[in-house]
């Protein structure tokens, strides 16, 4: 119990600025990481060959969908689990933990049977070149085969970060990412005795990295997190556990997968004008999480922050930390635009690009960069969405973004038969996005956060 209340009391009470730096610091340094990482594997690859960056880029849509089952399963458990805590509530935080637990095994056991019987097809409806067919299949195959790797490792992690014991994650993530880059070249090459494999290289350094990382961090919470108990008898499915962890959980998996279908149907767009555009546009997405991933990281503390002081109904702290990460995120987002303008030729000199990669490439990152300086501000108030229960909203500005105005702005933009003009889809949407969040912020602030504020009001705090 000991442990317990100095836990609420760093979620509670410690500053907000500091409690928000403590924990997200570690994450924000694994997302890096994990950056790092996905760059890395496609600079690999594309030594191999174009074809083979953009079997990559083919399979991103299913490998970004398993990433959205895991993380949303997490984010759901971890927010009704932060909610528990701060409540006090720790046998119905347990269950959360345990539910959540038989959750991501039943998503990866469906990715591993898509695996077996999905991957040929899938790749079979986007190219009929040879290369790109068979090195996409291979990747995809061993990445959906070993999914219990990456499915394992973020039920866990959420798990640990739940109780504020980000620094876990970080050496988790960070420890994955590394083996990750260090394995790629020996897998994709050959090297100490090893034959070399191509594109299925890259996927089997892949798998390995996210099995040692889910290990670790399955090690790290029954040792180090005494807060939070798994055992047989939490994993029984209750319904009253499961509905809210959904609730929450299923609209950010919809938003995932709304982010695939994106990325699928952009890709059938682009290699209407040349298979080239695809492979910028994957170079393009590996390039931007180094943006991206560390406000998922920032987002992933707020959310533990928010959740917590919205069951404990302190208001103030959840506007502070609101506030703080929208600053950061903007900051963030600020210096990536600054990059992507400035400094385009240098950051695709790294795929071994052609002259045809490089000059589309140079206009796609100048153009879609542009969205950046909004882009913050949405991300992190999906998030708030989110932990306060209300993970509709997130996927309504999600389903606003990109399906109904990126998606038919870019096939409007392809009709002109310039390239160029696809790009500007992105800034287009991201206005639109801005504009659906602030008006969902508004109502759920009037619906969940003023009542609170006019409750401490009354009680005089």
């Amino acid at each position: 119990m000991e442990t317990k209340l100095r836990t609420e009391n760093k979620m509670g009470t410690m500053s907000v600025g500091k409690l928000l730096a403590n924990m997200a610091l570690p994450m924000v340094i694994s997302m890096l990481v994990q950056a790092l990482y996905n760059v890395v594997d496609s600079v690999y690859v594309s030594r191999v060959s174009e074809n083979a960056l953009t079997a990559v880029s083919m399979a991103f849509p299913i490998q970004n969908l398993m990433i959205g089952f895991s993380t949303g399963v997490g984010v759901g458990m971890n927010s009704l689990l932060s909610k528990c805590l701060g409540s006090r509530e720790y046998d119905r935080g347990n269950l959360a933990a345990g539910n959540g637990l038989v959750l991501s095994g039943i998503c990866c056991l469906l990715f591993m049977l898509f695996g077996a019987f999905g991957t040929g097809v899938f790749f079979q409806v986007q190219t009929d070149i040879p290369e790109i067919l068979t090195g996409g299949v291979q990747y995809l195959r061993i990445c959906t085969l070993f999914s219990f790797g990456i499915f394992g490792e973020i039920v866990f992690e959420r798990l640990l970060q739940a109780t504020g014991r980000t620094m876990f994650t970080m050496v988790t993530q960070g420890i994955g990412a590394i083996l990750n880059i260090v394995l790629d070249p020996l897998f994709i090459f050959g090297g100490l005795g090893i034959p070399a494999m191509g594109v299925a290289g890259a996927a089997v350094a892949t798998v390995v990295g996210q099995i040692v990382a889910f290990c670790l961090a399955m090690v790290f919470h029954f040792w180090k997190n005494p807060e939070v108990s798994v055992t047989l008898p939490t994993m029984r499915l209750h319904g009253s556990v499961l509905k809210p962890i959904l609730a929450v959980g299923v609209p950010s998996i919809i938003m995932v997968a709304i982010g695939s279908v994106m990325c699928f149907t952009m890709n059938q767009i682009l290699v209407g004008f040349t298979s080239t555009a695809v492979a910028v546009f994957g170079a393009y997405f590996k390039l931007q999480s180094f943006i991206f991933m560390p406000i998922f990281g920032l987002n992933n503390a707020m959310v533990s922050i928010v959740a917590y002081n919205y069951g404990a109904r302190k208001p103030d702290r959840i506007r502070k930390t609101v506030v703080l990460s929208c600053v950061v995120a903007f900051l963030f987002m600020l210096c990536g635009f600054a990059v992507f303008q400035l400094m385009p030729e240098t950051l695709l000199s790294m795929f071994a690009p052609t002259a045809e990669f490089l000059a589309i490439g140079c206009n796609a990152l100048q153009t879609i960069s542009w969205a950046f300086l909004v882009a913050g501000f949405c991300v992190i108030l999906s998030s708030v969405f989110q932990a306060l229960g209300t993970g509709l909203y997130a996927t309504i500005v999600s389903l606003a973004r990109q399906l109904l105005v990126l998606l038919p702005a870019a096939y409007l933009l392809s009709l002109s038969g310039r390239l160029e003009m696809v790009w500007w889809s992105f800034p287009i949407a991201e206005i639109a996005s801005v504009m659906v969040t602030s008006v969902l912020m508004l109502r759920i602030y009037r619906q969940k956060l003023r009542p609170l504020v006019e409750e401490q009001k009354a009680l005089g705090v």
